[in-house]
């Protein structure tokens, strides 16, 4: 039998633990399993470290029973690969293996106050201060900033700190390490990908920075060791595949570009996921954006190799406004296809079942209205990122009639998806100066044909879609086969595997996409600083509402009050 190699794909809204036949790209099994976030309070967005490394073992098994089922042997398996969600930031302890807290996941908005602190100490108070290293502005996208709030507010990281326990990292380096023996042994790295996504790392000399680390105030010690993306970090050392080397660690966009077949200069992949993620190979050397896009490192296939770079234009809200139109209204039922979640037998709002009338696909639930009637919808419920980085914007829907239905709704909101990669690719066109003539896609809900020719309609230009949508966990397997001392992969140009696609082609005049989008942009300026616009001296949409609701309880009970 062909060689195996397996992926870890460790998203935001879910694990995925998924074979490949190393010789076809072919996908043999695969399982899936939620996992919940969090939301303790307003802008608030966390998950549990050890539920997260629990959905990976569950999945590694149950995928494992499963070839078993099908009469595959699991020796054949030769390698394990890492894809995960970046910037969400943990840290734990390195003597007893428990998480110091729980993860804070990459859209989450608690650090404002902190990133706002850390641009008034920069000369000018200019956001984009240490963009000459890192590629990135001072946001609260990325993770020195979350663990800058974690030494600041959680006693138990900074005593763990202090007694020199503490181990930081992104989701990658929590399964890494645990995979490879956690505090009996484990390996505490990252590779160059995600390294690229915390704002300590220098994305020339390809390390960690002491003056970036001084800038937040970060001990040194506690971060992981950096590794290319295609070696042997480790074996396996528990479980149905103990032995089995971890050797292929990426960020899922990186992970997406590789499984995407993106490795010469110009080619670009756009993912749709919780958020959406397009990104542009540009190369050996590193192209720093004059329009709001964000300069990271791709990838790196070896210690030996050099790194790839890419410009990314970054959208929080993709895939989460269909979860938020399922969760917080009530309005559809999502699936599989849509936005890459699981799929649930009901459809929640608030712990109660969605009545079986409002259980309708999005994506037939928009195409039954067939547009948004003019109805736009801005959901920057985490602010607004490429090309704005604008924290201060909120959600909003506009253009609403009598006439407007969930429908439309629906629409506007696969719609909005569209709009936002529409204003990264133009940015990118801007920064590159040669235009793409195509777009390649992946992702959950990329499954959903409605958006994928709207997407092509929108922008004017054909949306190419693989029939094999798992390019993102494809990526991560591709650089664990790769890795020396593996070897069943092979990432040469006459060797790479052929993954077959459809085209979706502009359906529309160049004149009513322009026309739509523009009004779209009207939209989105209408959207910003909504939060620091509020009245309240500073309080949070949350603590402001939280009182209203005091005030008007004493009014309807004034016993209550008395």
């Amino acid at each position: 039998m062909d060689p195996l190699v397996a992926a870890i794909d460790q998203g935001t809204s879910s694990t995925r633990f998924l074979v490949f036949n190393a010789k076809t790209a072919a996908l043999l099994s695969q399982h899936q399993v939620e996992v919940q976030q969090r939301f303790p309070k307003e802008g608030w967005v966390e998950e549990d470290p050890v539920e997260i490394i629990q959905s990976v073992y569950e999945c590694m098994e149950r995928t494992c029973e499963k070839l078993r089922l099908l009469g595959v042997d699991i020796a054949h398996i030769k390698a394990v690969g890492v894809t995960n969600q970046r910037e969400t930031t943990l840290v734990w302890d390195k003597e007893t293996g428990e998480p110091l807290s729980n993860a804070i996941v990459w859209l989450d908005l608690r650090t404002q106050s902190t990133v706002e602190r850390l641009i008034q100490k920069a000369p000018g108070q200019d956001k984009n201060h240490l963009r000459h290293k890192t590629g990135l502005p001072i946001s609260t996208y990325f993770s020195a900033v979350k663990l800058r709030w974690l030494l600041d507010n959680v006693e138990e990281v900074q005593q763990a700190v202090q007694s020199q326990r503490a181990l930081f990292g992104t989701v990658d380096s929590w399964i890494i390490w645990c995979l490879t023996g956690g505090r009996r042994g484990g390996v505490h790295c990252t590779d160059v990908s995600n390294a690229s996504r915390t704002m300590l790392f220098n994305i020339h000399s390809l390390a960690w920075d002491p003056e970036l680390c001084r800038y937040f105030d970060v001990p040194m010690e506690i971060l992981p060791e950096v590794r290319s993306s295609s070696e042997v970090y480790g074996l396996v050392k528990s479980g149905s595949l103990a032995g089995v080397p971890v050797s292929g660690c990426l960020g899922d966009q990186s992970a997406a570009l590789v499984g995407q077949m993106c490795f010469d200069k110009g080619l670009a992949k756009n993912t749709y996921g919780t958020g959406c993620f397009l990104l542009r190979n540009t190369g050996a050397a590193p192209v720093m954006s004059d329009h709001g896009l964000l300069t990271t490192v791709a990838y790196q296939m070896g210690r030996a190799e050099p790194a790839c770079y890419a410009l990314e234009g970054s959208v929080a809200i993709a895939g989460a406004v269909v979860r938020w139109l399922r969760d917080n209204m009530g309005i559809i039922r999502t699936s599989a296809e849509i936005g890459g979640l699981p799929v649930r037998r009901h459809a929640r709002s608030r712990g109660s079942l969605v009545p079986a009338r409002l259980s309708v696909p999005s994506e037939t639930l928009a195409a039954a209205a067939g547009s948004s009637c003019g109805c736009y919808f801005v959901p920057a419920f985490s602010g607004l990122y490429a090309p704005y980085w604008e924290p201060s914007a909120r959600g909003i829907i506009c253009g609403l009639t009598q006439f407007t239905n969930r429908s439309h709704l629906a629409f506007a909101a696969l719609e909005a998806v569209c709009f936002q990669t529409k204003e990264i690719l133009d940015a990118m066109n801007q920064d590159s100066g040669v235009p793409l003539t195509q777009l390649q896609v992946d992702g959950g809900m990329t499954s959903n044909r409605l958006l994928m020719q709207l997407q092509a309609d929108i922008l004017g230009m054909p949306v190419v879609r693989p029939t094999m949508s798992e390019t993102t966990a494809l990526g991560a397997a591709m650089a664990a086969g790769a890795a020396e001392g593996v070897g069943v992969w092979s990432l040469s140009p006459g060797l790479l595997p052929h993954i077959t696609s459809e085209k979706y082609q502009p359906q529309i005049h160049g004149a009513e996409s322009e026309f739509r989008f523009a009004r779209w942009k009207e939209a989105v300026q209408r959207s910003m600083g909504w939060e620091s616009g509020e009245p309240g001296g500073g309080e949070t949409g949350g603590l402001q509402a939280s009182r209203h609701r005091e005030s008007i309880s004493s009014v309807l009970n004034p016993s209550a009050s008395g």
